[in-house]
């Protein structure tokens, strides 16, 4: 049995930002599919049975829960290279804005397929919004902690994966509306670590056309 184990969805952003900071991290790890709809495998359910959700990495056999708080426990772990700042007021702020990001954004998406009509466009502006306070926190730097790629831009970078949906069901686009963060984008893409993990945007897209059908949603 290997030491690192994922316990991974292949279209799940929150998956994704493991999967990220594990090949920033240089850790070779098994990664094992879970059928979110055929049924959950054992493992998942009493390594996680508050929510029984993926991602769940199990390290030494010892089951670690919540995407934010594992890719936390990868850099406390392996030290090298460090995804968060050395200066405690640095480590605070990537973590309120990790927060923020937990809190809001894949959420705000998810109201724009969801719905249609007046309450689609009220989607729409929200989310926008949100990429703007985004943007906002972002400014001028090349990535949220600066010159360097780390922890707040793995956090975020997995829910883009998701933005090719968001943006056809609520027909508008990012770029028009945050530039800056857009450049953002396109420059964590061209990172091995983040262009090996974030599946086919289209393939994306068909599995949220899936998940508005199980969903009753036209």
């Amino acid at each position: 049995m290997s030491d690192v184990i994922l316990l991974d969805c292949w279209a799940s952003p929150f998956c994704m930002r493991v999967k990220i900071a594990l090949e920033e991290k240089g850790i070779k790890y098994e990664n094992r599919a879970e059928d979110l709809f055929g049924g959950k495998s054992e493992l998942l359910l009493t390594s996680n049975p508050i929510y029984g959700k993926v991602p769940v990495l199990l390290h030494n056999g010892k089951p670690l829960c919540e995407s934010s708080i594992i890719v936390g426990y990868i850099d406390e772990t392996w030290a090298s290279p460090p995804l968060l700042p050395s200066c405690p007021y640095g480590r605070a702020q990537a973590k309120f804005w990790a927060d923020f990001i937990d809190k809001k954004l894949f959420d705000a998406g998810g109201n724009i397929w969801k719905t249609k009509g007046e309450a689609q466009a009220v989607a729409v502006k929200d989310f926008i919004e949100i990429l703007k306070q985004l943007e906002g926190g972002l400014g001028d730097k090349d990535y949220f902690g600066g010159d360097s790629f780390g922890f707040v831009d793995i956090i975020a970078i997995a829910i883009i994966s998701w933005f090719n949906a968001f943006e056809r069901f609520g027909n508008f686009k990012v770029e028009d509306h945050t530039p800056k963060f857009s450049a953002w984008i396109k420059r964590c893409l061209q990172r091995e670590t983040v262009a090996k993990i974030i599946p086919d945007p289209e393939k994306v897209y068909e599995f949220v056309l899936l998940l508005k059908k199980m969903n009753g949603i036209e």
